[in-house]
């Protein structure tokens, strides 16, 4: 005897009239379960844009409908469409399509008089939010599924070569783990079972009608909805094969044109991949905003408040350096600023290196909090010589429990893998995020990054991590601005791969912004520090080892006697080292009243040079 279902109204849009429809127990041709539209039930009389390509099948139905006057303009609904004789649909989705004119998830929007789901009256499918899922057909090198049975067929497949038959529809993970170990036996490895148990179970107890699929074929993204349950054949052979009604969208989207972080996720090399955490960015494909927008208005949405698919695809964007910033950092010119976002805006990694005291971390923090939006966008770490992968991204480390207050090595997270999660976000994806890493020259650069080298040139694939095991990318979002010092380590010794993932930013006191940083912060004050510093830096030869104006930049400097503490404490002592075992006389080269005479020898024949000219 058939299961006998309750009668399920769906409700139109904009405040619209209620349509009624009964589920059947009958399947459609895909193996989807049908639903009949009653007669007397009210049509939408226009339809969305995107209806002919998110969901053509329904399209077809729908106009098919109405040029046979099945669907026709009627009295009992001023401006409405009525339905004139019971229509049967493949699915509930399908049944609400064409009443919507628009993709609609029948599993969720038709519900009883008392507000259920019909998902609630379904075996083994629950009511809540929707998913989506990556679902790959087939090797490269053998036969492509995608265009030869699933698009043709209606339909998603999943191989389970050697599981046995009749496993439920709803299996615990448990359960199937004991399946796959017994059934496979040697034929796989450890990993290798661990794999299938994970994409067997979201294959079998996790997908239900209603959510996204979504698969890669000839270079396109195709994008369809699950339509039924699972089902179980088992060939002449003995093989088992899954699979899962489908309807499929007319035209694929080449992934070249797909978001950042959608291209990321589909990079990831398994059968089966939960794109949940990218669903937005797949409702989103071929629709436009404004389209976005006017359904989430038809599914009550609060207005002014923006879809999540609006949201998620909204492209990270770094707002202008301002002629208040240029101030603030006393740079020369607007222009060098704009040429700084330029460089983030293209590589998304940069690098300010230069000898001491050029202002490089200060110039990364200031920037980095403008471009973000604040401080809480920006995190600083700083390299040393024994700083490693562990520490930066991910390692065991002690760990005491609280309770039995036994020491465990744990998996934890380091601060870039913290600081990823963190720009992850759902609200924060469309907001720049910075790291800074201070002298990231003092580091063994391919001990700390390891695989992360890759994700810093290919920022739209995903690796494996050596530690947990799993697939990370890096957020579109992230930007990463480095520190380094050429008087600790010559920026020859940086390594070809490093300087093709940064783009690498000069701070020197021989070129701007550095050269004149000191006159234009001291402004109207006594330009002696600023004649001192020049008279230096032209007697130090080595670039790499010129004192930057920082030092002199400081309160201590203008107190009585301050100049001269500084310069014998902080000054000297740097050109010491530099110049330690070569026998100069640091005092009678660099100290301030062997300067001091230079610069009034200078100033002095410069006031004779005007005097002669003007005469």
């Amino acid at each position: 005897m058939a299961q006998e279902y309750p009668d399920f109204q769906l409700r139109l849009p904009h405040g619209g009239p209620t349509a009624r429809g009964r589920l059947l127990s009958e399947m459609g041709t895909n193996g989807s379960q049908k639903m009949v539209v009653l007669a007397g039930s009210p049509a939408r009389p226009d339809v969305v844009p995107s209806f002919p390509l998110r969901t053509p099948s329904s399209h077809r139905l729908r106009e098919k409908l109405i040029a046979e006057g099945a669907i026709r303009e009627t009295v009992t609904w001023p401006g409405w469409l009525e339905v004139i004789q019971d229509v049967e649909c493949n699915s509930p989705s399908a049944a609400g399509d064409i009443l919507m004119g628009r993709s609609c998830n029948g599993w969720l929007e038709w519900k009883t008089d008392d507000g259920r789901p019909l998902a609630d009256f379904l075996e083994q499918v629950w009511s809540g939010p929707s998913r989506a899922w990556l679902v790959r057909g087939g090797h490269p090198a053998g036969p492509d599924l995608v265009q030869r049975v699933w698009l043709v067929e209606g339909r998603v497949t999943l191989g389970g070569l050697r599981l046995r038959p009749d496993v439920t529809q709803g299996v615990s993970k448990e359960q199937l783990r004991t399946f796959v170990d017994e059934d496979y036996e040697s034929t796989a490895t450890y990993n290798e079972k661990a794999q299938l148990v994970e994409e067997l179970h979201a294959f079998f107890s996790r997908m239900r009608p209603g959510d996204t699929v979504c698969t890669v074929s000839d270079a396109r993204l195709y994008v369809g909805e699950i339509t039924g349950n699972v089902e179980q054949r088992i060939a002449a052979d003995g093989s088992s094969n899954l699979r899962r009604p489908v309807e499929w969208g007319r035209d694929g989207f080449p992934l070249e044109g797909l978001p950042e972080d959608l291209r990321q996720r589909l990079s990831l090399n398994h059968d089966v991949v939960d794109l949940t955490a990218a669903k937005a960015l797949v409702d989103g494909l071929g629709v436009s905003d404004e389209e976005l927008v006017e359904e989430a208005a038809e599914d009550g949405a609060e207005s002014g408040v923006e879809p999540l698919a609006v949201l998620a695809r909204r492209e990270v964007e770094l707002p202008e350096p301002t002629e208040g910033l240029r101030k603030k950092l006393n740079v020369h010119g607007l222009d060098w600023l704009q040429e700084i976002r330029g460089l983030l805006v293209d590589e998304r990694q940069l690098i300010f290196y230069g000898p001491p005291g050029t202002g490089k971390t200060f110039l990364a923090q200031e920037i980095a909090e403008h471009l973000g939006g604040g401080r809480e966008q920006v995190k600083l770490v700083q390299f040393h010589p024994s700083y490693a992968y562990e520490d930066f991204f991910e390692g065991f480390r002690p760990r005491e429990d609280r309770l039995t207050r036994e020491v465990a090595f744990r998996l934890t997270a380091g601060p870039l893998r913290e600081f990823a999660e963190v720009a992850r976000r759902e609200g924060n994806r469309h907001v720049p995020h910075f790291l800074i890493i201070d002298e990231i020259n003092r580091a063994n650069l391919a001990k700390v990054f390891g695989e992360l080298y890759f994700l810093l040139e290919y920022r739209d694939r995903s690796v494996q991590l050596t530690y947990s095991g799993e697939s990370f990318s890096l957020p579109p979002n992230l930007f990463i601005i480095g520190t380094m010092n050429t008087a600790d380590r010559s920026i020859a010794l940086v390594d070809a791969a490093m300087r093709r993932r940064f783009a690498f930013v000069e701070l020197s006191p021989r070129i701007e912004p550095t050269r004149g940083l000191l006159r234009r912060w001291l402004g109207a004050k006594d330009l002696e520090p600023a004649d001192l510093l020049d008279e230096l830096n032209a007697r130090i030869e080595d670039a790499d080892f010129r004192i930057g104006p920082s030092y002199l930049m400081k309160p201590g400097v203008f107190r009585k006697e301050g100049l001269e503490r500084t310069w014998r404490t902080k000054i000297l002592p740097l050109l010491e080292e530099h110049h330690y075992g070569e026998g100069v006389d640091i005092e009678s080269r660099y100290g301030l009243m062997a300067l001091r005479r230079a610069v009034a020898r200078r100033t002095g024949q410069e006031e004779t040079s005007e005097r002669s000219d003007a005469e």
